[in-house]
């Protein structure tokens, strides 16, 4: 009978899926990027470009993440997913990217979900460059070099030169004599600052700079950590997303950022409409991503009236159907059976 019982229920996700087949369903873990987010100008989770490889390495899917489906239906096998928060060329300045990478098996009929987190993937350095090296060395010129090419560092240049992981250079180039002064590895995350100066007794030759790390200065102490937990969707800038907004049941007053997907709800298990026309102007439905179909990953949302309820209401403002938007509010337990926003004070569409 148990043997039977499983039989009959892998059969039916075969069937639903596709023999052979199975899928992957992606969402963002949110964590310190959050609140780096909200002093850097960084695109959200939403914009980040999405790609996924099949075993063979062949690209399958790659666009928008906000854009793509909730579920992705794809034969059994190993695949590559990665984000980024920019395709950006290396080296370049003030151009940290943010994403994830990971390796995930897909078995038939299984339903694989995978929770993306939000790192810097590449690395950086920033010189502080004495006067002293202007004095000492008036022709000089200080460049940063990996093997994706090589970037001028000016002397009054103050920005992060940016690089993908590897080994990162210092190169003098004095009358155009070529010298590496020093060359450090480094990984994911890491900023380093060294600091360039010249000796009294300078002769041309870089032996006689002194280059110094800066240890002060670390990424995850000094440059990218802005803050906590605690503070987070106080702000449309550090606005919670809808996956970690179902996580904070009891804040009050917190902004949350989402895509309208739906409206019409009811307390059943799949109880909302994603399709016009709609017919109920109190309550809509708020997704992670503009694709969402399944109610266990929307938020509800209680639309008071009022001007927010007369701008917001699906029923006679069709066409905000996928927008994103940033909604003010109180988060819930439940509202028609899934986590909700109520009290909503203030809106603003993105």
């Amino acid at each position: 009978m148990f043997v039977a019982a499983v039989a009959v229920v892998l059969l039916a996700a075969c069937e639903s899926l596709g023999w052979g087949e199975g899928e992957i369903r992606l969402s963002f873990v949110d964590g310190e990027y959050v609140s780096t987010k909200a002093s850097y100008s960084l695109p959200d989770t939403s914009d980040f470009i999405l790609e996924v490889r099949n075993p063979e390495g062949k690209q399958i899917y790659k666009g928008i993440y906000g854009n793509s489906p909730e579920g992705l239906l794809v034969s059994s096998g190993t695949y590559n997913i990665s984000v980024r928060s920019s395709d950006a060329e290396m080296p370049a300045f003030e151009s940290p990217v943010f994403g994830d990478e990971q390796v995930v098996k897909v078995s038939p009929g299984s339903k694989v979900n995978v929770r993306l987190v939000c790192y810097q993937v590449n690395c950086g350095v920033r010189l502080k460059i004495d006067p002293s090296f202007l004095d000492g060395c008036p022709d000089g010129l200080l460049y940063l070099k990996s093997e994706e090419g090589r970037l001028h560092y000016a002397y009054r240049e103050n920005r992060i030169a940016y690089f993908n992981p590897g080994t990162i250079s210092l190169v003098l180039n004095d009358k155009g004599r070529e010298e590496s002064l020093l060359a450090r590895k480094l990984s994911s995350q890491q900023v380093l600052t060294l600091n360039v100066s010249a000796s009294t007794a300078y002769s041309g030759s870089g032996s006689s700079l002194s280059v110094k790390l800066d240890t002060t200065r670390t990424w995850n102490s000094e440059d990218y950590v802005i803050g906590g937990s605690e503070g987070k969707g106080g702000s449309i800038d550090n606005a919670l997303s809808v996956n970690t907004a179902r996580d904070n049941i009891g804040a009050s007053a917190v902004w949350v950022l989402g895509y309208i997907v739906g409206g019409d709800l009811t307390s059943g298990a799949e109880g909302i409409s994603y399709e016009m026309p709609f017919t109920s102007k109190t309550n809509l439905a708020l997704g992670p991503r503009s694709s969402v179909s399944t109610k266990q990953s929307c938020m509800s949302v209680a639309l008071p009236s009022g001007k927010i309820r007369d701008a917001l209401n699906l029923n006679e403002n069709a066409g905000l159907l996928g927008r994103q938007i940033y909604i003010k509010g109180d988060i819930v337990a439940a509202y028609y059976g899934i986590p909700g926003i109520k009290n909503v004070t203030e809106f603003q569409l993105k």
